[in-house]
């Protein structure tokens, strides 16, 4: 079981193999942070697909918009929440294995409800993507999400919940 140090500042993802637990890093980027809580907060993500998921690479959820509705998977990725773009909070954090990162368009203050997690350190995005938070326990569950462009059989996110919460 994960320390958890900051309860108000912690994300738990239940996967189909356990519960992830996040460490969110609201002082390099607030605003992605308080985003995450607000719509895990609503049940926003609870029952989202995994519709991006890159061996070697990462594992992209978080189209509340798209990726609950089954029949419209093929949409997955295309939207977002019904809350405004977020800016880009760049940091010199990087984006390490189990850091969580802000999904965007080619626009950098793009990003708005979709996320990723990186299954392995990948440098070539930092500085580009804004990272907010860090996986601190559970990372054997995000390795294990089915992997596709979207995966067949997606996997999904049951729940996601602030620990202050839980």
């Amino acid at each position: 079981m994960a320390d958890i140090k900051d309860p108000e500042n912690t994300i738990l993802m239940e996967l189909k193999g356990g519960t992830v637990t996040i460490q969110l890093l609201p002082d390099v980027a607030p605003k992605h942070v308080e985003r995450m809580k607000e719509l895990a907060r609503e049940g926003a993500y609870d029952g989202v697909v995994f519709h991006r998921v890159i061996d070697g690479f990462m594992a992209q959820t978080g189209d509340v918009q798209h990726g609950k509705d089954a029949a419209n998977l093929r949409m997955a990725g295309t939207g977002g929440s019904d809350k405004p773009d977020l800016p880009a909070e760049f940091s010199r954090i990087p984006h390490a294995r189990g850091s969580l990162g802000a999904a965007r368009s080619s626009n950098p203050n793009s990003a708005n409800s979709q996320f990723f997690i990186n299954f392995k350190d990948n440098d070539f995005l930092n500085g580009q993507y804004t990272v907010y938070g860090q996986v601190i326990d559970g990372m054997e569950h995000v390795d294990a999400i089915t992997r596709g462009e979207p995966p067949a059989n997606p996997d999904k996110m049951i729940s996601v919940k602030v620990a202050a919460d839980a």
